[in-house]
């Protein structure tokens, strides 16, 4: 499947999914073709992508009643005789809901790394991410399967000053990483506010975007004058009080999200959590519940 695409995809999958005729025989990562009962095909732990639009599902599902699914998904064999998805969970879903009892799948072997690797770089290509979810594969390649930036250029195929812009994503305010994630703003609108480090004129300018649905352009020139303007002393925003920025750091910590605090001069203020998904937000209301 992969192996015959052309680009950086194909580069980089091929170089951990080489080709071979038997995986019995291999502990590297090999592959096979089987037809696996969809009742033994577990979720994909490192899927970018964890909600799916019910409409494009059901449209999918109708093609599947008539044809068949006709691109194989592809999984692991499990100690426990399941199969982990590595791609095709948007396909497995669908085939589900046509009434299939069963599906073909390449079956590959692979370490936990290697399929880390490969399901984020195979779900990067395929599917519509936002550029949030983007991102965070990019830094989970990066971190879990310690490549380098020009590594990770040449697997996903994209420019390394592309990867190096979705990265900086990661480095905005909480609420404007929330607004990228839901699509409020693009990445073009984020890529304006991402020089604006006074948070106050930042989340001016955020706002204005939203409320206002200003364009690239206008949001660029925005934070363009907001650069040149001199803010006066009493107008800036005092510290956060020592107190909330440590309680701002452990939640950070604990949760393992993105998580801001702001606080007026009176007292009052907000508690931002960032999360990328359903299952994340589970994740982080289970841990705020103990």
């Amino acid at each position: 499947m992969t192996n015959k695409k052309s680009g950086g995809l194909g580069r980089g999958l091929s170089s951990i999914l080489p080709d071979t005729k038997d995986f019995e025989m291999s502990n590297t990562v090999t592959a096979a073709i089987n037809t696996i009962p969809l009742k033994k095909i577990v979720a994909n732990p490192y899927q970018p992508r964890k909600e799916f639009a019910p409409e494009a599902l059901e449209e999918l599902a109708q093609s599947i009643r008539q044809q068949g699914v006709i691109t194989p998904v592809t999984v692991r064999k499990m100690p426990d005789d399941t199969y982990q998805l590595i791609a095709g969970e948007r396909r497995c879903r669908a085939a589900q809901l046509a009434g299939l009892k069963e599906v073909p799948a390449y079956v590959r072997v692979a370490t936990d790394n290697q399929m880390m690797e490969m399901a984020l770089v195979e779900n990067i290509q395929r599917e519509n991410l936002n550029a949030m979810e983007v991102a965070l594969a990019y830094k989970a390649l990066i971190e879990e399967c310690r490549l380098t930036h020009d590594q990770l250029s040449e697997k996903v195929g994209k420019n390394r000053s592309t990867i190096t812009n979705y990265l900086r994503l990661l480095n905005l305010p909480a609420e404007t990483q929330l607004a990228l994630s839901n699509d409020q703003i693009s990445m073009a609108h984020a890529r304006a506010l991402i020089n604006v480090e006074d948070i106050d004129l930042h989340l001016e300018i955020l706002h204005a975007i939203i409320d206002r649905h200003l364009s690239v352009h206008q949001a660029e020139e925005m934070a363009k004058n907001a650069k040149k303007k001199p803010v006066a002393p009493v107008k800036k925003r005092s510290d956060l009080p020592a107190v909330h920025a440590a309680a701002q750091s452990r939640l950070k910590e604990r949760l393992q999200s993105a998580v801001e605090i702001k606080r007026s001069q009176r007292g009052k203020g907000s508690l931002t959590i960032l999360f990328n998904s359903d299952s994340d937000f589970e994740r982080i209301v289970s841990l705020l519940e103990k």
